[in-house]
């Protein structure tokens, strides 16, 4: 899991969190990070940046 749970609470501005959620973050994060490094795979490099987001 890529995405901390209480790290979430502590952003969500005093809502509760439903138990779901954090799997589903962690799913869109996932996905995130698979396109990032494929765009950074496709411009040579080996190394994420921000740019590739």
């Amino acid at each position: 899991m890529l995405v901390v749970k209480s790290k979430i609470k502590e952003h969500a501005d005093g809502l509760n969190v439903a138990g779901d959620f954090a799997n589903a973050l962690d799913k869109e994060v996932e996905v995130m990070v698979q396109k990032a490094c494929a765009r950074a795979k496709a411009n040579g490099r080996k190394t994420l940046q921000a740019r590739d987001l």
